[in-house]
């Protein structure tokens, strides 16, 4: 009796013990319209490629530091938080994707969490912030800075890493977005009504050359770009959209590339060459120009251009209209050509 008991007893002190934590994250999920065969997760110091079936499941273990990672699907990208010892399944939609992403399993509520807070301050910065003056601008971003703080103390649940981390990002990211369109405001007050800077002879596809003036009598909407900017190619399309429904309009559409030879190997004559392939290979309509020394010229810098893309509206007597137009892809931009009745 006394050696069944001790057996008892082994076998109840053994399933009392908790099981011992994997070292490392279970990451699986679901992607409906997947955007590439792979996923990328990473950090600044950590990289894994994970493979998307043809039925848009995936699974793969990773070991980590516990912290914030980016989740990448080939076209967009969410922001994680992994731990070894979860075992984390994510299930989104590409045509919606911040909207559809789910999480279940263990991590779930950390990235929940997350995802929650990427559409909050998506919404609080989807704002008209170069319509506003100055204090209006300060004001605005206090009352955002107020309400992600309140966030995140809201949330005590929450692993301390994730709250903590989102806190020390807040303030570089408003006093950045804060700067950018208060810059903005400055060169709207500056530049508005005022003859626009002219660019001379910038050398267009074909080997011809055009001039700003020679475009007088129609509105002028210039998209300042370059090849290796990836949110000016994403602007592409919306672009040539807009091409396409106001072609018999009272405007005309100007791309001018700030291509330049420090980022083409040092070599002019690379720049120039990637810009011509571009122009081809995406089929870009509309009036193509080279500035002849990218960010250097005279033009780019009487504009104050220290950041593609940049989108100038100019009327046809050569007085500027916006010197920070509304992008193309932004509804914004065809309100304010009804207003202007072009």
């Amino acid at each position: 009796m006394k050696k069944i008991f001790i057996a008892i007893s082994a076998l109840t002190i053994f399933a009392c013990q908790e099981a011992p934590k994997k070292d490392y994250v279970t990451l699986s999920g679901k992607i409906i319209d997947k955007n590439s065969d792979s996923l990328l997760i990473r950090s600044r110091s950590y990289s894994k490629t994970i493979k998307v079936n043809s039925d848009g499941t995936f699974s793969d273990t990773l070991k980590v530091e516990s912290g914030l990672y980016n989740f990448y699907d080939g076209g967009e990208s969410s922001t994680i938080f992994l731990k070894n010892g979860y075992d984390l399944n994510i299930s989104l939609d590409t045509k919606e994707f911040d909207e559809s992403i789910a999480y279940t399993g263990e991590g779930a509520e950390n990235n929940t969490f997350l995802a929650q807070h990427a559409i909050k301050q998506e919404q609080l910065m989807d704002q008209d912030f170069s319509s506003m003056d100055l204090k209006t601008l300060d004001d605005k971003f206090a009352e955002i800075e107020t309400e992600l703080t309140t966030f995140y103390e809201s949330n005590p649940s929450i692993d301390t890493m994730v709250t903590k981390s989102l806190t020390k990002n807040l303030q570089p990211m408003l006093d950045g977005t804060k700067k950018y369109y208060a810059g903005n405001i400055m060169l709207k007050q500056e530049m508005t009504g005022k003859p626009s800077p002219l660019f001379v002879d910038y050398v267009n596809v074909d080997g011809s050359t055009t001039s700003l003036e020679s475009l007088r009598g129609k509105y002028v909407y210039i998209d300042v770009w370059a090849t290796w900017c990836a949110p000016c190619k994403a602007e592409i399309p919306a672009l040539k959209a807009l091409e396409k429904e106001y072609h018999d309009k009272n405007i005309t559409f100007v791309s001018l590339s700030v291509d330049d030879d420090r980022t083409h190997g040092g070599s002019w004559d690379k720049a120039k060459e990637d810009w011509l392939a571009m122009v081809a290979d995406k089929e870009l309509s509309g009036v193509q120009v080279m500035a002849p020394e990218g960010w250097k010229s005279q033009f780019v810098r009487d504009y104050k251009i220290n950041g593609i893309p940049r989108f100038i509206l100019i009327d046809p007597a050569g007085l500027i209209v916006d010197p920070s137009a509304p992008r193309p892809s932004d509804e914004k931009l065809k309100t304010l050509f009804t207003s202007l009745s072009i």
